[in-house]
């Protein structure tokens, strides 16, 4: 199986991938861990081109706004619904991991 060097993957689109698609698998499965799964994997891969690109320092704020996200989004959810809490947690994260990494090319 052939990876893409991290120098050419967009990790906006991954974050997204990772958070509402984690969310949408647990959720229509109701297999928890599925959605854990493709939320880990996800942001493996976008926190290996963080490192790449941007450095260590980078890829821990990014990894903390991802990781942090998925967190918050389970009481934000309580106060503005599920679906509001994980587009409002993945625009976030996806939009500091386009304008720290992904605009820089």
């Amino acid at each position: 199986m052939k990876i893409t060097p991290a120098r050419d993957v967009h990790t906006a689109p991954l974050v997204a991938l990772g958070l509402v698609g984690g969310y949408l698998a647990a959720r229509e499965t109701g297999i928890r861990w599925l959605g854990g799964v493709l939320l880990g994997a996800a942001g493996g891969y976008a926190g290996r081109t963080w490192l790449r690109k941007a450095g260590p320092g980078t890829t821990a704020v990014l990894s903390a706004l991802y990781v942090g996200g998925f967190g918050a989004s389970h009481p934000l959810a309580k106060k503005i619904g599920p679906w509001p809490a994980v587009l409002a947690v993945t625009a976030a994260s996806a939009g500091a991991s386009y304008a720290l990494v992904d605009a820089r090319r």
